[in-house]
């Protein structure tokens, strides 16, 4: 008899850690994936390739304005979609790296808001490109979108100019600062810019412009990814069930303590140092989740006298 959690267990537990935002981005793009892939098996075998294709086409962003106003939607789900193995599989690979970089240093909410943010972007861009210039016009019939490479390039090149300096081990080449793979990726998507993958190339372009100007004006106290936060957390107030609070009165003037004061010499009492630790913790959830510079300077010095005990 086979012991453990299942596969599903598995991806709950992955899915419900806190400040695990990358994680959750990339289960996301797997989930999608697969749906897409079984969708795509029982409908061929069917029959059904047709459908399938018109399905998929509701999840990708059109080039053309006047379809895409009929399905603004897909300026979201086409960043989370993918059709090709390998075309995920180096997305999420990259999302990975670099995105933990981003998740260490400035916390989980950048790496959300460098992803929608890019994606958004790089989707915009690519429509205003097919509709604008002549040389992309005469593609612009038919031509759809899919892939999160945008929102991805807005992560890498994000990481490598917060820290362009931090170095990657590649394989057969040995230690690369991560500046110059963010400027070798972003050289090989402008050379292929008038290529068969013009749009994605375009997007890309798009996203990695993204990623430098968030970090630079990050950098000057300006978080271009407030708002996408706030609606996250608009949407996320649906579904998850706020904690009631129960409030009590006593009656009555309050009695003071008959307990002597503690002497310099004598030990905090087990709930004070109780409610210390929870405050610590607090604080350390909060740099993971936005990153050191959001604490306050009450909760910097907490924290360093924290360290010191």
């Amino acid at each position: 008899m086979m012991t453990g959690n299942s596969i599903l267990d598995d991806f709950k537990n992955a899915w419900n850690k806190p400040n695990n935002a990358l994680v959750q981005i990339i289960i996301i793009n797997l989930v999608v994936f697969l749906s897409f892939l079984i969708l795509r098996v029982f409908l061929v075998i069917g029959g059904g390739e047709e459908l399938y294709r018109a399905v998929l086409s509701k999840f990708m962003l059109p080039a053309d304005l006047s379809v895409f106003i009929f399905q603004p939607w897909t300026i979201i789900t086409y960043f989370f979609t993918h059709e090709g193995f390998l075309h995920i599989i180096f997305n999420m690979l990259f999302l990975y790296w670099f995105g933990k970089l981003i998740t260490e240093f400035l916390g989980s909410n950048k790496v959300i808001s460098l992803y929608v943010l890019g994606g958004i972007l790089g989707g915009l861009f690519y429509i205003l490109m097919y509709n604008m210039v002549p040389f992309y016009q005469d593609r612009i019939s038919g031509s759809l979108m899919l892939g999160a490479s945008a929102g991805v390039y807005a992560i890498v090149v994000g990481a490598a100019t917060f820290m362009p300096n931090y170095t990657f081990f590649l394989l057969l080449i040995g230690p690369v600062k991560i500046k110059y793979i963010a400027l070798f990726y972003v050289i090989l998507s402008f050379s292929q810019t008038i290529g068969s993958n013009a749009g994605g190339e375009l997007a890309h372009l798009a996203g990695a412009g993204l990623g430098y100007l968030y970090i630079v004006q990050l950098r000057k106290g300006n978080d271009l990814g407030t708002w996408v936060i706030d609606a996250m957390n608009f949407f996320k107030s649906f579904f998850v069930k706020q904690p009631k609070i129960k409030v009590t009165h006593r009656s009555g003037a309050r009695r003071p303590s008959k307990k002597p004061r503690s002497t310099a010499g004598s030990s905090a009492s087990p709930k004070a140092t109780v409610a210390d630790q929870d405050e610590i913790d607090a604080i350390l959830d909060k740099i993971s989740q936005s990153g050191y510079e959001s604490l306050s300077k009450e909760e910097k010095q907490k924290l360093f006298n924290a360290s010191k005990k």
